[in-house]
């Protein structure tokens, strides 16, 4: 076998076409976007490169075919951020071959210990954690937009090589239909009946002020727990940017009390609905299928994006009622048949409770792994969220 680093055009293709030819039978695996995958590694586009570095390479058997990919990265922001200084490697696909496999892991791991790095966090990403983060474990049905469809068989490379687990991510599912479980209808009935509190949805020509808001709630909600960092101004306006072609308004929700900003539930069309008729292209051919499938209203699922209520109004009912809100005006259209909610941590028990009592169910399992350099070191799972 051959390692090979990912240094010109031909290399960054087969990188990309690898996994196309590994899950050839796999009905429901979907080809990411090319210039999505291409865009972590790209130091003009993704803006970790400011403060890290990546690195990606091409395992090929002794015949030159290629059998496996894998990434390293480093981000001087966080490696710190635990007990133990830490790395990442990620976007790993490999044939069913522990050999192969730990070639992949050997190589980021020396990529990483040359750059004092401790223990080594996979499969994650070189940039937000909600894209192409973590291993497929159960719910092998379509992915979401941008999250991983992994074999289930990479779990044995992963554990016997001696990855453990850091945490998990749930996606839960309901039905846009539902109505709310009966613990939350008295609180979100009071709720809407108190005066100081209003719902309204997203307007597209309101974009900045509502992304003013989105920051606010998010830096109050959000900010300070573990792995998340303060919203900036520009971060907010670039968010709203990338999804005013994608969004639909009606499934953009805030609330507020006495007209300040209080949560927020960012709900989008399910790309990957649109995106599997692509077959990774989004060039000027693929731009026309998109806005063909979009007029057509193919995405028949809604995906949670994010979900955010302010200390200070949390418990109340405030979530019930803003559900409901949304589900008023959407129900009747009868426009979309379920929702999905990505990457919620069992770190994250408040979460979890929240979207089991709104009648939602985890359909799939990922795991996000560790590997400690120093094999007798004490390993500590992901510290629980208050």
């Amino acid at each position: 076998m051959r390692v090979v680093e990912v240094v010109d055009k031909k290399q960054a293709r087969e990188f990309l076409e690898f996994p196309v030819r590994l899950y050839a039978k796999e009905k429901n695996w979907i080809r990411p976007l090319d210039k999505d995958i291409e865009s972590v590694f790209d130091p003009k586009v993704n803006k970790y490169f400011r403060h890290g570095e990546a690195t990606r390479w091409l395992l090929y058997d002794d015949q030159g075919k290629t059998i496996g990919r894998v990434a390293a990265f480093i981000n001087e922001k966080t490696k710190k951020k635990t007990d133990v200084i830490t790395g990442g490697m990620g976007f790993f696909e490999c044939i069913n071959d522990q050999d192969a496999a730990n070639t992949l892991f050997d190589t980021a791991k020396t990529w990483l210990e040359e750059r004092n790095v401790e223990a080594m966090d996979g499969p994650i990403n070189f940039g937000e954690r909600e894209r192409w983060w973590g291993l497929l474990i159960d719910g092998f049905m379509e992915p979401n937009y941008c999250m991983p469809y992994t074999f289930l068989y990479y779990k044995d490379l992963f554990e016997n090589y001696g990855f453990q687990l850091y945490f998990k991510q749930f996606t839960f599912s309901r039905s846009v239909s539902q109505e709310l479980q009966d613990a939350w209808k008295e609180k979100a009935e009071r709720i809407k009946n108190d005066p100081n509190y209003s719902f309204k949805h997203l307007e597209k020509s309101r974009l900045d002020e509502y992304g003013e808001y989105f920051r606010q709630i998010y830096n109050l909600a959000w900010a300070n727990h573990q792995g998340v960092s303060k919203m900036s101004e520009v971060q907010s306006k670039s968010i709203m940017k990338q999804l005013k072609p994608i969004l639909d308004p009606e499934l953009i929700w805030f609330s507020f009390y006495k007209e300040e900003p209080v949560g927020f539930f960012i709900m989008l069309p399910e790309l990957n609905q649109i995106f599997k008729h692509l077959n990774g292209n989004l060039n000027w051919w693929g731009k026309l299928q998109f806005l063909w499938h979009k007029w057509r209203k193919t995405s028949r699922k809604v995906f949670g994006v994010a979900f955010g209520i302010v200390p200070d109004h949390q418990k109340k009912g405030v979530e019930g009622a803003m559900v409901n809100a949304a589900a008023e005006l959407v129900q009747p259209k009868d426009r979309y048949d379920t929702l999905e909610m990505n990457w919620i941590g069992d770190f994250n028990p408040k979460m979890i409770r929240i979207c089991e009592s709104l009648g939602a169910r985890a359909i799939k399992t990922h795991h996000t792994y560790r590997y400690l350099f120093d094999r007798t070191r004490e390993f500590k799972r992901a510290p629980m969220m208050d």
